[in-house]
């Protein structure tokens, strides 16, 4: 006889994680995205004076195997986190860790300097900075008497 575990949250907790998937998949900027994508890599965006910085949770992939383009304002981040490897003898297996191709992309405002984004990635962070013009910083302007 084999004992069974009991989660009696678990039921939930994959309600709860589909219902996530499918607004993810709705939510994207890119109607063609959903269809393109297994899974979206979650990021965090910061804003400061002279620019914007985007890091993104990759871990698994290599730097050089993500995409990362610019073009017309949108910033577009794409690439594939192969599956594991199959073993023979497995009774059981689990598996929480999205695979295949990721897909995300970020309109940028017009304040942008395209020509100067750039991009690393470590220990599975991929960093993107971003840098505003200086014409679109803002200045001090003295008021004269």
């Amino acid at each position: 006889m084999s004992m069974i575990r009991y989660e009696p949250w678990s039921l939930h907790r994959d309600l709860i994680n589909e219902v996530n998937r499918l607004f993810e998949r709705s939510a994207g900027d890119d109607a063609s995205s959903g269809a393109t994508a297994d899974w979206a890599p979650p990021v965090d965006i910061e804003e400061y004076t002279d620019k914007f910085v985007i890091e993104t949770d990759v871990p698994g992939i290599e730097p050089d195997s993500i995409e990362v383009t610019l073009e017309n304002g949108m910033l577009t981040l794409s690439g594939t986190r192969e599956r594991r490897a199959q073993h023979n003898g497995v009774q059981a297996r689990r598996e929480e860790r999205a695979s295949g191709r990721f897909y995300r992309r970020f309109n940028l405002p017009d304040t942008v300097d395209a020509d100067a984004v750039s991009a690393h990635g470590k220990n599975g962070v991929l960093e993107i900075v971003i840098p505003k013009r200086p014409t679109s910083q803002p200045r001090k302007i003295n008021v004269n008497r």
